[in-house]
Protein backbone atom coordinates (compact mmCIF):
# COMPACT_ATOMS: atom_id res chain seq x y z
CA UNK A 1 0.00 0.00 0.00
CA UNK A 2 2.88 2.33 0.83
CA UNK A 3 4.60 1.53 -2.57
CA UNK A 4 1.13 2.17 -4.56
CA UNK A 5 0.73 5.37 -2.82
CA UNK A 6 4.48 6.84 -3.35
CA UNK A 7 4.01 5.84 -6.82
CA UNK A 8 0.61 7.65 -7.25
CA UNK A 9 2.34 10.91 -5.80
CA UNK A 10 6.00 10.33 -7.98
CA UNK A 11 4.01 9.95 -11.42
CA UNK A 12 1.07 12.21 -11.03
CA UNK A 13 2.65 15.02 -8.78
CA UNK A 14 6.91 14.70 -8.86
CA UNK A 15 8.00 13.42 -12.02
CA UNK A 16 5.60 16.28 -14.16
CA UNK A 17 7.32 18.83 -12.22
CA UNK A 18 10.79 17.45 -12.21
CA UNK A 19 12.30 19.07 -14.85
CA UNK A 20 10.98 22.67 -13.79
CA UNK A 21 12.56 22.29 -10.59
CA UNK A 22 15.89 20.75 -11.45
CA UNK A 23 15.73 23.94 -13.63
CA UNK A 24 14.60 26.80 -11.21
CA UNK A 25 16.20 25.01 -7.88
CA UNK A 26 13.14 26.08 -6.13
CA UNK A 27 12.63 24.35 -3.01
CA UNK A 28 9.14 21.72 -3.71
CA UNK A 29 7.94 22.67 -0.11
CA UNK A 30 4.55 21.71 -1.54
CA UNK A 31 5.09 18.33 -2.78
CA UNK A 32 7.30 17.78 0.49
CA UNK A 33 4.04 18.88 2.54
CA UNK A 34 1.79 16.28 0.45
CA UNK A 35 4.54 13.60 0.91
CA UNK A 36 4.04 14.59 4.44
CA UNK A 37 0.58 14.06 4.40
CA UNK A 38 0.33 10.58 3.13
CA UNK A 39 3.17 9.53 5.81
CA UNK A 40 5.76 9.27 4.00
CA UNK A 41 8.33 11.64 5.63
CA UNK A 42 8.09 9.83 8.72
CA UNK A 43 7.46 5.78 7.11
CA UNK A 44 9.41 4.18 10.26
CA UNK A 45 8.59 6.67 12.93
CA UNK A 46 5.44 5.04 15.50
CA UNK A 47 2.15 5.94 15.17
CA UNK A 48 2.22 7.95 18.34
CA UNK A 49 4.96 10.60 16.91
CA UNK A 50 2.79 11.09 13.85
CA UNK A 51 4.49 8.49 11.70
CA UNK A 52 3.58 5.80 8.93
CA UNK A 53 4.36 2.99 11.96
CA UNK A 54 5.70 0.88 8.81
CA UNK A 55 9.27 -1.05 8.89
CA UNK A 56 12.50 -0.28 6.82
CA UNK A 57 11.45 -2.79 3.76
CA UNK A 58 8.01 -0.20 3.40
CA UNK A 59 11.14 2.54 3.48
CA UNK A 60 12.94 1.44 0.35
CA UNK A 61 9.88 0.31 -1.41
CA UNK A 62 8.39 4.06 -1.36
CA UNK A 63 11.92 5.77 -1.51
CA UNK A 64 12.53 3.85 -5.03
CA UNK A 65 9.40 5.12 -6.00
CA UNK A 66 9.61 8.87 -5.37
CA UNK A 67 13.61 8.70 -6.59
CA UNK A 68 12.09 6.94 -9.99
CA UNK A 69 10.29 10.27 -10.18
CA UNK A 70 12.83 12.67 -9.02
CA UNK A 71 16.02 12.33 -6.77
CA UNK A 72 16.41 15.91 -5.25
CA UNK A 73 12.27 14.74 -3.46
CA UNK A 74 13.80 11.55 -2.51
CA UNK A 75 17.02 13.09 -1.22
CA UNK A 76 14.62 15.82 1.26
CA UNK A 77 12.21 12.67 1.83
CA UNK A 78 15.86 10.44 2.98
CA UNK A 79 17.03 13.27 5.08
CA UNK A 80 13.93 13.15 7.00
CA UNK A 81 13.48 9.69 7.31
CA UNK A 82 16.77 8.37 7.59
CA UNK A 83 18.91 11.30 9.42
CA UNK A 84 16.81 13.15 11.22
CA UNK A 85 13.86 10.98 13.12
CA UNK A 86 16.28 7.80 13.02
CA UNK A 87 18.54 9.56 15.55
CA UNK A 88 15.83 11.08 17.69
CA UNK A 89 14.29 8.03 17.82
CA UNK A 90 16.64 5.55 18.78
CA UNK A 91 18.54 7.94 21.33
CA UNK A 92 16.22 10.52 22.27
CA UNK A 93 13.90 11.36 25.25
CA UNK A 94 10.12 10.75 25.04
CA UNK A 95 9.77 15.35 25.23
CA UNK A 96 12.09 15.43 22.20
CA UNK A 97 10.57 12.87 20.06
CA UNK A 98 7.43 15.03 20.41
CA UNK A 99 8.89 18.18 20.24
CA UNK A 100 10.92 16.95 16.84
CA UNK A 101 9.53 13.97 15.44
CA UNK A 102 5.97 14.96 15.46
CA UNK A 103 6.53 17.89 13.07
CA UNK A 104 8.83 16.51 10.51
CA UNK A 105 6.98 13.04 10.13
CA UNK A 106 3.76 14.96 9.60
CA UNK A 107 5.46 17.10 7.00
CA UNK A 108 4.95 20.45 8.64
CA UNK A 109 8.16 21.10 9.18
CA UNK A 110 11.88 20.42 7.27
CA UNK A 111 14.70 18.42 9.02
CA UNK A 112 18.54 18.39 8.99
CA UNK A 113 21.97 16.82 10.05
CA UNK A 114 24.89 18.50 10.46
CA UNK A 115 27.89 16.45 10.62
CA UNK A 116 30.24 17.73 7.49
CA UNK A 117 32.23 21.00 7.89
CA UNK A 118 34.42 22.57 5.41
CA UNK A 119 37.68 21.00 6.24
CA UNK A 120 36.36 17.58 7.35
CA UNK A 121 33.97 15.36 5.75
CA UNK A 122 34.82 11.06 5.41
CA UNK A 123 37.16 12.64 8.63
CA UNK A 124 34.56 13.63 11.16
CA UNK A 125 36.54 13.50 14.32
CA UNK A 126 38.67 16.19 12.89
CA UNK A 127 35.67 18.92 13.38
CA UNK A 128 36.16 22.10 14.64
CA UNK A 129 32.32 23.30 15.60
CA UNK A 130 32.79 23.29 19.48
CA UNK A 131 30.39 23.50 22.07
CA UNK A 132 31.22 25.08 25.52
CA UNK A 133 29.43 23.66 28.57
CA UNK A 134 28.07 26.60 30.84
CA UNK A 135 27.99 26.27 34.83
CA UNK A 136 23.99 25.91 34.27
CA UNK A 137 24.37 22.95 32.15
CA UNK A 138 23.71 24.93 29.05
CA UNK A 139 26.10 24.80 25.67
CA UNK A 140 27.46 27.62 23.60
CA UNK A 141 27.92 26.70 20.20
CA UNK A 142 30.49 28.62 17.47
CA UNK A 143 31.40 26.88 14.20
CA UNK A 144 30.83 26.27 10.56
CA UNK A 145 28.78 22.88 9.11
CA UNK A 146 28.74 22.58 4.85
CA UNK A 147 27.19 20.92 2.54
CA UNK A 148 23.50 20.43 5.27
CA UNK A 149 21.07 18.95 2.87
CA UNK A 150 17.57 21.25 3.23
CA UNK A 151 19.84 23.62 5.31
CA UNK A 152 18.10 26.68 4.06
CA UNK A 153 14.84 25.66 4.67
CA UNK A 154 15.56 23.44 7.86
CA UNK A 155 13.60 24.50 11.10
CA UNK A 156 15.33 21.77 13.39
CA UNK A 157 18.54 20.21 12.83
CA UNK A 158 20.59 17.32 14.74
CA UNK A 159 23.75 19.25 15.06
CA UNK A 160 27.02 17.54 15.74
CA UNK A 161 30.00 19.68 17.45
CA UNK A 162 33.26 18.66 19.72
CA UNK A 163 32.43 18.92 23.57
CA UNK A 164 36.09 17.68 24.41
CA UNK A 165 38.79 17.81 21.59
CA UNK A 166 41.25 16.52 23.24
CA UNK A 167 39.42 13.03 23.56
CA UNK A 168 38.34 12.90 19.59
CA UNK A 169 35.80 10.88 18.53
CA UNK A 170 34.58 10.39 22.34
CA UNK A 171 34.50 14.30 22.66
CA UNK A 172 31.46 14.51 20.25
CA UNK A 173 28.06 15.08 21.40
CA UNK A 174 24.90 15.71 19.91
CA UNK A 175 22.42 18.82 19.86
CA UNK A 176 18.73 19.35 18.77
CA UNK A 177 19.04 23.26 16.76
CA UNK A 178 15.76 25.45 16.57
CA UNK A 179 17.30 27.44 13.27
CA UNK A 180 14.55 30.46 14.57
CA UNK A 181 16.91 31.10 17.58
CA UNK A 182 19.24 33.75 17.50
CA UNK A 183 22.97 33.07 16.76
CA UNK A 184 21.86 30.44 13.64
CA UNK A 185 22.54 31.63 10.27
CA UNK A 186 22.41 30.55 6.75
CA UNK A 187 25.14 30.80 4.08
CA UNK A 188 24.23 30.92 0.34
CA UNK A 189 22.45 27.82 -1.27
CA UNK A 190 24.80 25.68 -3.21
CA UNK A 191 24.45 25.49 -6.75
CA UNK A 192 24.88 21.92 -7.82
CA UNK A 193 25.54 19.84 -10.06
CA UNK A 194 22.42 17.51 -9.56
CA UNK A 195 19.80 17.07 -6.91
CA UNK A 196 19.13 20.93 -7.71
CA UNK A 197 15.47 20.85 -5.95
CA UNK A 198 17.48 19.48 -2.95
CA UNK A 199 18.36 22.65 -1.12
CA UNK A 200 22.24 22.83 0.22
CA UNK A 201 24.06 25.15 2.16
CA UNK A 202 26.59 26.32 4.77
CA UNK A 203 25.61 26.87 8.37
CA UNK A 204 27.43 28.76 11.21
CA UNK A 205 26.91 29.41 14.61
CA UNK A 206 27.78 32.17 16.46
CA UNK A 207 27.30 32.30 20.66
CA UNK A 208 24.51 29.70 19.91
CA UNK A 209 22.86 28.62 23.01
CA UNK A 210 21.84 24.71 23.29
CA UNK A 211 19.38 23.98 26.58
CA UNK A 212 20.57 21.43 28.80
CA UNK A 213 17.77 19.22 27.45
CA UNK A 214 18.41 19.67 23.93
CA UNK A 215 21.42 17.08 24.16
CA UNK A 216 20.83 13.65 22.23
CA UNK A 217 21.55 11.06 23.62
CA UNK A 218 24.38 11.36 26.35
CA UNK A 219 27.39 13.92 25.69
CA UNK A 220 30.17 12.08 24.62
CA UNK A 221 28.41 10.21 22.42
CA UNK A 222 27.89 11.95 19.34
CA UNK A 223 29.78 10.15 17.08
CA UNK A 224 28.57 6.93 18.19
CA UNK A 225 25.07 8.55 17.17
CA UNK A 226 26.20 9.62 14.10
CA UNK A 227 27.97 6.30 12.95
CA UNK A 228 24.76 4.54 14.21
CA UNK A 229 22.47 7.17 11.97
CA UNK A 230 24.77 6.76 8.68
CA UNK A 231 24.16 2.95 8.62
CA UNK A 232 20.10 3.59 8.39
CA UNK A 233 20.69 6.62 5.89
CA UNK A 234 23.07 4.22 3.65
CA UNK A 235 20.37 2.47 3.30
CA UNK A 236 18.40 5.06 2.36
CA UNK A 237 20.52 6.52 -0.33
CA UNK A 238 20.86 2.80 -1.86
CA UNK A 239 16.85 3.18 -2.26
CA UNK A 240 17.62 6.44 -4.04
CA UNK A 241 20.53 5.02 -6.37
CA UNK A 242 17.80 2.08 -7.42
CA UNK A 243 14.91 4.43 -8.05
CA UNK A 244 17.05 6.78 -10.40
CA UNK A 245 18.80 3.82 -11.81
CA UNK A 246 14.94 2.57 -12.21
CA UNK A 247 14.23 5.36 -14.40
CA UNK A 248 17.38 5.51 -16.68
CA UNK A 249 16.54 1.79 -17.08
CA UNK A 250 12.70 2.32 -18.53
CA UNK A 251 13.57 5.49 -20.09
CA UNK A 252 16.20 3.66 -22.44
CA UNK A 253 14.20 0.64 -22.85
CA UNK A 254 10.90 2.43 -24.08
CA UNK A 255 14.32 4.45 -26.38
CA UNK A 256 15.74 1.34 -27.93
CA UNK A 257 12.04 0.04 -29.02
CA UNK A 258 11.09 3.38 -31.11
CA UNK A 259 14.24 4.99 -31.89
CA UNK A 260 15.49 3.11 -35.34
CA UNK A 261 18.18 3.29 -37.53
CA UNK A 262 19.38 0.72 -40.29
CA UNK A 263 16.03 -0.16 -40.57
CA UNK A 264 15.23 -1.40 -37.18
CA UNK A 265 14.78 -0.59 -33.65
CA UNK A 266 18.28 0.00 -32.39
CA UNK A 267 17.26 -2.42 -29.67
CA UNK A 268 17.38 -5.35 -32.03
CA UNK A 269 21.07 -4.64 -32.08
CA UNK A 270 23.58 -7.03 -30.19
CA UNK A 271 25.47 -4.51 -28.77
CA UNK A 272 22.23 -2.38 -27.37
CA UNK A 273 21.26 -5.65 -26.40
CA UNK A 274 24.79 -5.81 -24.40
CA UNK A 275 23.95 -2.73 -22.34
CA UNK A 276 20.55 -3.28 -21.73
CA UNK A 277 21.35 -7.46 -19.99
CA UNK A 278 23.61 -6.00 -18.08
CA UNK A 279 21.88 -2.70 -16.88
CA UNK A 280 19.19 -5.04 -15.98
CA UNK A 281 21.32 -7.32 -13.67
CA UNK A 282 23.02 -4.23 -12.20
CA UNK A 283 19.39 -3.13 -11.14
CA UNK A 284 17.89 -6.00 -9.74
CA UNK A 285 20.82 -7.00 -8.04
CA UNK A 286 21.12 -3.13 -6.39
CA UNK A 287 17.38 -3.68 -5.84
CA UNK A 288 17.97 -7.17 -3.85
CA UNK A 289 20.98 -6.22 -1.82
CA UNK A 290 19.25 -2.95 -0.51
CA UNK A 291 16.12 -5.08 0.42
CA UNK A 292 18.39 -7.39 2.03
CA UNK A 293 19.86 -4.47 4.52
CA UNK A 294 16.38 -3.14 5.07
CA UNK A 295 14.87 -6.39 6.03
CA UNK A 296 17.88 -6.94 8.65
CA UNK A 297 17.63 -3.46 10.48
CA UNK A 298 13.72 -4.27 10.59
CA UNK A 299 14.38 -7.78 12.15
CA UNK A 300 17.14 -5.83 15.00
CA UNK A 301 20.26 -7.85 13.65
CA UNK A 302 23.42 -6.18 12.41
CA UNK A 303 23.50 -4.81 9.11
CA UNK A 304 26.37 -2.47 8.96
CA UNK A 305 28.28 -4.09 6.16
CA UNK A 306 25.10 -5.50 4.59
CA UNK A 307 24.09 -1.43 3.69
CA UNK A 308 27.54 -0.48 2.75
CA UNK A 309 27.86 -2.92 0.60
CA UNK A 310 23.59 -1.91 -0.83
CA UNK A 311 24.76 1.86 -0.78
CA UNK A 312 27.86 0.95 -2.75
CA UNK A 313 26.45 -1.64 -5.37
CA UNK A 314 23.52 0.38 -5.71
CA UNK A 315 25.08 3.86 -6.51
CA UNK A 316 27.86 2.61 -8.83
CA UNK A 317 25.07 0.63 -10.37
CA UNK A 318 23.04 4.03 -10.34
CA UNK A 319 25.83 5.94 -12.35
CA UNK A 320 26.88 3.16 -14.76
CA UNK A 321 23.09 3.13 -15.88
CA UNK A 322 22.49 6.48 -16.38
CA UNK A 323 25.64 6.73 -18.08
CA UNK A 324 24.59 3.81 -20.17
CA UNK A 325 21.40 5.34 -20.91
CA UNK A 326 22.93 8.53 -21.98
CA UNK A 327 25.04 6.83 -24.59
CA UNK A 328 21.90 5.11 -25.94
CA UNK A 329 20.47 8.06 -26.55
CA UNK A 330 22.78 9.39 -28.00
CA UNK A 331 22.38 12.78 -29.04
CA UNK A 332 19.22 12.99 -27.52
CA UNK A 333 20.51 11.79 -24.23
CA UNK A 334 22.98 14.82 -23.86
CA UNK A 335 19.98 17.35 -24.68
CA UNK A 336 17.83 18.79 -21.71
CA UNK A 337 14.99 17.48 -23.64
CA UNK A 338 15.29 13.74 -22.02
CA UNK A 339 15.40 13.10 -18.38
CA UNK A 340 18.55 11.01 -19.12
CA UNK A 341 20.76 13.71 -18.99
CA UNK A 342 18.98 14.94 -15.32
CA UNK A 343 19.15 11.12 -13.96
CA UNK A 344 22.96 10.94 -14.93
CA UNK A 345 23.55 14.52 -13.34
CA UNK A 346 21.70 13.04 -9.99
CA UNK A 347 23.04 9.58 -9.93
CA UNK A 348 26.42 11.08 -8.93
CA UNK A 349 25.74 12.36 -5.63
CA UNK A 350 24.92 9.05 -4.66
CA UNK A 351 28.66 8.01 -4.59
CA UNK A 352 29.41 11.02 -2.30
CA UNK A 353 27.07 11.53 0.64
CA UNK A 354 26.58 9.45 3.29
CA UNK A 355 29.85 7.72 3.23
CA UNK A 356 31.57 8.15 -0.09
CA UNK A 357 32.59 5.00 -1.88
CA UNK A 358 35.89 4.37 -1.16
CA UNK A 359 34.93 4.82 2.63
CA UNK A 360 31.80 1.99 2.02
CA UNK A 361 34.84 -0.52 0.84
CA UNK A 362 36.81 0.48 4.23
CA UNK A 363 33.91 -0.59 5.90
CA UNK A 364 33.08 -3.73 3.83
CA UNK A 365 37.42 -4.45 4.25
CA UNK A 366 37.33 -3.97 7.56
CA UNK A 367 34.57 -5.76 8.41
CA UNK A 368 35.67 -8.43 6.31
CA UNK A 369 38.81 -8.60 7.91
CA UNK A 370 38.65 -7.42 11.11
CA UNK A 371 41.68 -5.57 10.43
CA UNK A 372 41.98 -1.86 10.80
Amino acid sequence: MIQDVARRIAQERIAPSAESFDRSGEFPLENIRLLGENGLMGIEVPTEYGGAGLDPVSYVLAMVEIAAGDAAHSTIMSVNNSLFCNGILTHGTEAQKQTYVRAIAEGREIGAFALTEPQSGSDATSMRCRAVRQDDGRFVVNGKKSWITSGPVARYIVLFATTDPAQGARGITAFLVDTQREGFHRGKTEPKLGIRASATCEIEFQDYVVQADEVLGEVGQGFRIAMGVLDAGRIGIASQAVGIARAAFEATVAYVKERKAFGQPIGAFQMTQAKIADMKCKLDASLLLTLRAAWLKGQGKRFTNEASIAKLTASEAAMWIAHQAVQIHGGMGYSKEMPVERYFRDAKITEIYEGTSEIQRLVIARNETGLR
